[in-house]
Formats: C-alpha cells, sequence, structure tokens
C-alpha cells in the first residue's frame, strides 16, 4: 500500500518521538517544521496507518487521544484525578494475544493494557 506524503510525514514524526503525542500536537510540530498540513488530513492520514498497523492509539482518562508508532506494547496505570501515566513493563496477555491470533484467525496489530485509580500523590498511604 502506497502512502500519501502526509502519512509519511506524520509517521517519521512519531518514529523520532520518545512519547505518544494528540493529533493536534502533530498537527502544531508538522506546521513547525513547514510541513504544513490540515488538522482534518492529520487524523485522515492517523486512520490510514493505524488501519495499516504502524501507528497506535492510546485514549486517556479525559478523552485525548494519543498516537505513537507500533514499537512495543505499551501499559499504563493512569491516575484518574491528576492524569499521570506510569508505565509498566510486565505484560500478562502476550501468549493471550498468540492464541487469539491463531483461534480466531485475527491479526494482531497492538495491544494495550491500562489500569484506571488513584496515584500515591492523589490517594496516599497512610
Amino acid at each position: 500500500m502506497k502512502r500519501t506524503r502526509s502519512q509519511d510525514r506524520i509517521l517519521n514524526l512519531l518514529k523520532s518521538g520518545k512519547q505518544a503525542i494528540s493529533a493536534q500536537d502533530i498537527y502544531v510540530e508538522l506546521r513547525h517544521r513547514n510541513q504544513a498540513v490540515g488538522l482534518a488530513t492529520v487524523y485522515r492520514a492517523l486512520d490510514a496507518l493505524k488501519l495499516e498497523g504502524v501507528v497506535q492509539v492510546r485514549t486517556l482518562a479525559n478523552g485525548e487521544s494519543l498516537y505513537s508508532s507500533i514499537q512495543e506494547d505499551k501499559h499504563h496505570l493512569t491516575c484518574l484525578q491528576c492524569g499521570r501515566s506510569i508505565p509498566i513493563d510486565e505484560c500478562p496477555v502476550h501468549e493471550l494475544e498468540q492464541q487469539l491470533q491463531t483461534t480466531h484467525n485475527f491479526k494482531v496489530f497492538y495491544h494495550t493494557l491500562e489500569f484506571f485509580g488513584l496515584c500515591d500523590r492523589c490517594h496516599p498511604s497512610s
């Protein structure tokens, strides 16, 4: 599948980033790089890249979507009060992912695992 210039620019931006970013931030960053593209085009390109299996999206508790290139599965503890997101390295679902791909003949591009609650700053142990 041939990518558009906008899709290539967005994918390159995501690959060079250290963390997931919003579509609005992608739009702003491309404009700073003199690679002007409309916000609607950013969303269309992100949708196409998701379907291609090279971009993943993570939706925060406040509804904001963050995009990143697929490099490895990312898992988080997310505080519902302050929004802090703590990455976790453990993944108990890798075996399940393989099993589901086989039993359902379903190509899995990525998965997310996220737990929501209160962090130690918002709910300190007494």
